[in-house]
């Protein structure tokens, strides 16, 4: 079935970095959009960053611009998630999405089809 699995989520200190990966299964990338998404303790999930798998085409959220990277392996099917710069305001539950449709507007707008079970993120001398 359609799946997505993140991992590298784990303990850092501010400053420092992490990657979380999201690989899927199920389908392959092509012609899909991943984002990442993330749920702080007491906070609404915020959209993070996406991807288009078919040109390279990205959006990050004002709070993570030149801090983040996201990036795809069609051939290991896996989107990432390169967080560099880590702030205590980072820490939460990060999510792995798929789009609905091919376009990146539309997950950006939380238009998600298939949801991964989240990786924590803890930023935290």
């Amino acid at each position: 079935q359609v799946q997505l699995v993140e991992s590298g989520g784990g303990l850092v200190q501010p400053g420092g970095s992490l990657r979380l990966s999201c690989e899927a299964s199920g389908f392959t990338l092509d012609n899909h959009v991943i984002g990442w998404f993330r749920q702080a303790p007491g906070k609404e999930r915020e959209g993070v960053s996406g991807i288009s798998c078919t040109d390279g085409s990205t959006y990050y959220a004002d709070s993570v611009k030149g801090r983040f990277t996201i990036a795809r392996d069609n051939a290991k099917n896996t989107v990432y998630l390169q967080m560099n710069s880590l702030k205590p305001e980072d820490t939460a539950v990060y999510y792995c999405a798929m789009g609905v449709s091919p376009a990146l507007a539309d997950l950006s707008n939380g238009y998600v089809e298939v949801w991964g079970q989240g990786t924590l993120v803890t930023v935290s001398s």
